[in-house]
């Protein structure tokens, strides 16, 4: 895995990054922020982005590539489209990590320093930029916990078909 610091022109922001959606939430200036706050992660296949345990401080964006989200060695969950946002709730809520990621493909992801962010633009004044953030993050989770939601739903129906299968025998 390489890590090269993003070397930001604030006058030339790349057009893939400008489509990220965590990316789009933010105003131009509360980007240019976020973007100073950010490397650029290169993995090969194998390599462990975010190890299970490890403490947090980074919230990973995708662009390219695919990633799996492992706990213990079980994979919840493949990531493959640019934008995926990954390690986002443990970075925020200063924890440790519930789960690893490991790249599946070569990947490129933006790593962006929540640490680093906090002290470069402290939450007590930028109250608009941390409404973005949280605002973005929730429906984020939303979004992850319906589709959560319509998995055990589908899971419950087969489990009672199951049951109900076995009773009638």
């Amino acid at each position: 895995m390489q890590e090269y610091a993003y070397i930001h022109d604030e006058d030339d922001i790349p057009a893939p990054l400008l489509e990220v959606p965590f990316l789009e939430a933010f105003s131009k200036d509360h980007l240019d922020q976020v973007l100073h706050a950010s490397a650029f992660i290169e993995c090969e296949p194998g390599d462990v982005i975010i190890a299970e345990g490890d403490e947090a401080s980074r919230i990973f964006i995708l662009l390219a590539g695919e990633v799996a989200v492992v706990k213990g060695d079980k994979q919840l969950v493949r990531m493959n489209h640019a934008g995926d946002i990954f390690g986002e709730l443990a970075a925020l809520e200063d924890e440790v990590r519930s789960a690893s990621v490991v790249a599946v493909k070569d990947s490129f992801c933006l790593a962006v320093d929540q640490k680093f962010l906090e002290h470069i633009m402290p939450k007590d004044d930028n109250p608009a930029f941390y409404a973005c953030l949280y605002e973005f993050i929730a429906k984020l989770t939303t979004k992850r916990l319906k589709a959560t939601s319509q998995y055990l739903a589908i899971l419950d129906e087969e489990l009672q078909q199951l049951r109900d299968a076995l009773a009638a025998k």
